[in-house]
């Protein structure tokens, strides 16, 4: 009796294999990185800045009296909340890899460099988005009203700055230590940003707040923003300084994934 054995097919240049561990973003690398951030009990951490800012935004509309204190308190202390949130989900995604050392096996697939940065990235992004841009514009509809151009701006400046804050903090872990990567974060926020930008007008072109102010001032139209940049200027850094961002940081762990330590 003749046996036939399968013959394995060559793929051509029209029938690439499809792996599950190819592409631009991965799925499975997603969904990790969403259940890991969040089932470390830091869901609450993300929504607490987050309650805050809506309760206090409540409060001053109950109390307060004249139209000046929104801009103020959701430009201002708003894009704080989203830069700290940022901070901490951006740290979190690759961080926690880091520190209890899974990351080695995660590296150890065939997967793309460029994949695990871009699929951290994005679960950064959109968790940032649901934990600081929508309470920034539910507080702002709170103080202005929802259709308001004010609060339609900040939410839209907020989610500019999800992706220009996450690029940052994610390359920061991916080059550093946690710690190092937390430390060095908290310094931009609160001394770069916080301190600098508002003494030294030049510092705003490297300001991931001053990006998205400058966003949400083409829309809200206020001067309270305090914006020091156009919205095509902060737009066209912001991409710019999230694509160098994120080319470094899966340049890092390309050099990671062969010495196998962070600085």
């Amino acid at each position: 009796m003749r046996t036939k054995s399968a013959a394995v097919r060559p793929h051509g240049p029209s029938e690439k294999a499809v792996h599950p561990m190819s592409g631009l973003f991965n799925s499975v690398i997603m969904r990790l990185t969403l259940r890991a951030t969040l089932s470390r009990k830091r869901a609450l951490l993300f929504a607490a800045p987050a309650i805050l800012l809506i309760g206090f935004s409540a409060a001053f509309k109950a109390t307060a009296h004249g139209t000046a204190w929104p801009p103020v308190l959701l430009g201002q202390i708003g894009y704080l909340v989203l830069a700290l949130t940022a901070l901490i989900i951006g740290g979190s995604v690759i961080g926690a890899e880091v520190e209890d050392g899974s990351i080695v096996h995660l590296l150890a697939t065939p997967v793309s460099r460029r994949s695990v940065v871009l699929s951290k990235y994005v679960v950064a992004v959109g968790l940032t988005i649901a934990f600081a841009a929508v309470p920034e514009y539910l507080a702002a509809a709170i103080a202005t009203g929802g259709g308001s151009k004010l609060a339609i701006g900040l939410f839209a400046g907020a989610v500019a700055g999800s992706f220009f804050y996450n690029a940052l903090f994610v390359m920061l872990t991916a080059v550093f230590s946690p710690g190092r990567a937390l430390a060095f974060g908290l310094l931009y926020v609160l001394l770069w940003e916080g301190l600098l930008a508002s003494l030294v007008s030049g510092v705003a072109l490297l300001s991931a707040q001053h990006y998205s102010l400058a966003i949400a001032n083409s829309i809200g139209h206020d001067s309270a923003l305090h914006a020091n940049l156009t919205a095509s200027t902060g737009i066209g850094m912001g991409v710019v300084v999230s694509i160098a961002a994120l080319v470094l940081a899966v340049n890092r762990l390309s050099a990671f994934s062969i010495k196998g330590d962070i600085a």
